[in-house]
């Protein structure tokens, strides 16, 4: 089976990017992909942290959700949203939302990021945390080429997160790294949590320097269960294609039995792990 994320340069406006995540969807289907991944933010790099209230959404209606719903029936294809920012009874803050879609074009998946990023060294000073309510639920999809376990960009440094997911075959990363995180941890973090989970790790991300600004590492790649790198895309708007084999995944696991090895469980309380 072909997977493809795809890397993007997001804009303000949300028009401009919807036209470009449906026509990198477009090609990376015409090159076989099966199911296709957007990065964090694709809809919008806002030139102001609050511009993404002017394009928030109810959950399971607007013009966001809808375009990857009709480009899933279209296509006959899996499409992961990215994320996406849908509203809350709050309305100073939203949620950083990713959406599994399938085939049909419905909702299979909803996954709200639970690690909200901060990052501030003393000319940036980030912190989703002012406009944004974190996520509570661990969130997998099962699909019948495999188990996907959804996470978003900054949930990649708590491996916790993807231990308590169970065995899962295939881990979505869409992302927004900043370069200074991103040039320092960006490829050894996703190396890690395939090896670790021996399962295939999807990174769709911002790759670029955007509008307001800000530059976004990108690197947006497909790695194998051995944590090898099946293919990357340094910067720029672009798809990044590779096959996820299933014979490969078996291998791998009977070969290192490393996830029936385990000795502690997942579920942390209080004073550590039972």
């Amino acid at each position: 089976m072909k997977i493809a994320a795809l890397q993007m340069v997001s804009a303000p406006d949300l028009e401009t990017n919807l036209a470009t995540a449906e026509r990198l969807i477009d090609q990376a289907v015409a090159d076989g992909a099966q199911l296709v991944s957007l990065p964090e933010y694709f809809v919008q790099m806002g030139l102001h942290e609050t511009d993404k209230f002017q394009i928030a959404e109810d959950f399971g209606q607007g013009p966001m959700q809808e375009m990857l719903a009709s480009k899933a029936r279209q296509h006959d294809i899996w499409v992961a949203g990215g994320s996406i920012p849908i509203k809350t009874q709050d309305s100073a803050k939203v949620t950083n939302t990713a959406l599994l879609f399938n085939p049909q074009g419905e909702v299979v998946a909803r996954y709200d990021k639970m690690h909200l990023f901060s990052y501030q060294d003393g000319t940036r000073n980030l912190d989703e945390g002012r406009t944004m309510v974190a996520g509570t639920e661990i969130v997998t999809a099962d699909t019948p080429f495999g188990r996907i376990g959804m996470s978003i960009c900054y949930d990649l440094r708590f491996p916790e997160l993807y231990r308590a997911m169970g065995e899962v075959d295939l881990i979505l990363v869409p992302s927004a790294f900043t370069v200074p995180t991103g040039s320092a941890h960006w490829n050894v973090l996703l190396r890690a949590r395939a090896i670790e989970n021996q399962c295939y790790v999807l990174a769709a991300a911002q790759g670029g320097t955007h509008a307001s600004g800000r530059q976004t590492y990108g690197h947006s790649m497909l790695i194998d269960p051995w944590g090898e790198v099946v293919s990357v895309l340094p910067e720029g708007e672009g798809v990044v294609m590779g096959e996820m084999d299933l014979e490969r995944l078996k291998s791998v696991r009977h070969n290192l039995q490393a996830l029936r090895h385990r000795r502690l469980s997942a579920s942390a309380t209080e004073g550590g792990y039972l």
